[in-house]
Formats: C-alpha cells, structure tokens, sequence
C-alpha cells in the first residue's frame, strides 16, 4: 500500500471515529478522549525523555475526577489559568532562538500544562448550561481542518514568504492568511446552517462563529508549531506511529490542545458578559 493511500485511510478513520464518538454520547466522548489523552502522555514523554509512568497515572486520575464531577467556576477558572499559564511558557518557547535543555520540573510542568490540562478543558468546550452539545466540539475540529487544509492549499499555491523558517519551513504567511480567510467562511455557514439559529439569534451566532474561527486559526497554527518545536529538540519526525502516515496521537490533536484553552477563555467571557 503506498504512503498516499494508507494516509488517505488512516485520516478516515480518524475522523470517523472522532465523529462518531463525539456524536453518539458524552460517554464515548469521554472515552475516546480519555484514551487519547494517555496516548499523547505517553509520546510526550518520550519525546521529553520523561519516565511516563507518574504523568499518565495523574493524567489518568486528574481526567476522571474532572469527567465525572461536576466542577464550580472557582475550579475551572484556576484551571484555565494554569493552563493558559503554560500555553504562554510554551509560546516563549516558540520564539526563543536558543538551543532548549529542559530539567526535570519543566518536563513535568509542560506534561501537565500543555498536555493533560488542555484535555481536561477538550472536555468542558462542549457543555452549555450542563448540557452536553457535540456540535460544539465538532464545528471547532471542522474549523481546525478548514484551516490546516487551506493554509496548505494557499501556501503551496502562491506562498513566498516563510512564517517561522526554523521551525516549519513549509509554513508560509499567505498560507496562515489563506488559512484564516477561508476558516471564517466556514465558521459562517457553521453558524447558520450547522447550528440553524433562530432568525432574531442569527447575526449572533454569525459573530461569535466568526470570531472563533479566527482564534482557532491562529492558535491552531501556533499550536502545531509549539509541537514541532518540542520534535526539533527531541531531534525526531514524528510524536509517534500509532497512525499510519500521519504519525502520532500528538501529531493530530497538536492543534487542538493549544486552541482548547483559548477558546475555553472566550466563551467564558461570553459567558460573563452574557
């Protein structure tokens, strides 16, 4: 089977699985990302060169207590500051040109901050008023797709000028506009055709769509550039190969771990100010 086709397959059953899993009920979405939680754990760890043990039995532990219990807004606000905390230590990350040696409490801090908090708050995205909308979740994997896909269309079409060479030299600025245009669009027609919303709730849902397109874009692209800085210094390709030609669990949900806490953040301001 050549390398095109088994990516082909293996990106369809991805999400298949994702969809179906978020769609049949809160358990299996909890579930399915519990599981890939500890996947992730574990590549993270190797690529750190941190023993995974102690991590995935506190990720473990910190997931189902957060999963099965209904937190207070005390809690999820400390939550979403430490992880939002570390989302800025790994952003400096990014852009600090200096060769990165981690010691032990950074290994721990980033497994924590960058990996097992942004899965706990994966899990609280898709909850409004305690009721569990997959809709959610799904429209924010639909625009983190639209914008890798066209981001790549755009930048292999009239790309020429590098985002972060160092990092990701295929990564452009036309594409991480082209990206960023094309995911509004269809944060639009999620907005009125995915969620439907009454005519007087339209241009609302249109802007709130909009503007989370726009986060998700950006935060999508750094977050997959925070991931191949961790790879650069871990000096490998790829977070694993549990999937066949598109490598780790980390490698796919790269995007998702870094947008979760922004977004989180923005709808707790709408929350507020609601």
């Amino acid at each position: 089977m050549n390398e095109t086709l088994k990516r082909l397959l293996s990106g369809v059953v991805y999400v298949a699985l994702l969809i179906i899993a978020t769609s049949y009920s809160v358990n299996s979405f909890y579930l399915l990302f519990g599981i890939f939680m500890i996947i992730a754990i574990h590549e993270f760890c190797q690529l750190v060169h941190l023993n995974k043990i102690v991590p995935i039995i506190l990720g473990a532990a910190a997931y189902c207590i957060a999963s099965q219990f209904i937190t207070n807004q005390t809690n999820d606000l400390l939550l979403l500051l430490a992880t939002l905390f570390v989302s800025v230590k790994c952003l400096l990350l990014l852009f600090n040109s200096k060769k990165e040696k981690f010691d032990t409490l950074s290994k721990y801090v980033y497994t924590i901050g960058y990996v097992i908090l942004p899965f706990i708050i994966i899990t609280k995205i898709p909850f409004s008023d305690n009721i569990y909308r997959p809709k959610i979740i799904i429209s924010i994997f639909i625009l983190i797709w639209t914008n890798d896909t066209f981001a790549y269309i755009v930048g292999k079409s009239v790309g020429k000028h590098k985002l972060i060479e160092r990092i990701s030299p295929k990564k452009t600025i036309e594409g991480f506009i082209g990206g960023i245009l094309f995911s509004i669009i269809a944060g639009i027609l999620i907005s009125k055709f995915y969620f439907q919303p009454k005519p007087n709730y339209l241009i609302t849902s249109i802007v709130i769509w909009t503007i989370s397109a726009i986060i998700i874009s950006i935060f999508s692209t750094l977050g997959d550039l925070i991931e191949s800085k961790f790879k650069r210094i871990a000096d490998v390709k790829d977070s694993g190969n549990i999937m066949p030609g598109h490598g780790g669990i980390l490698d796919r949900l790269d995007s998702i771990i870094f947008v979760a806490p922004f977004v989180y953040l923005f709808y707790q301001i709408l929350y507020y100010v609601s």
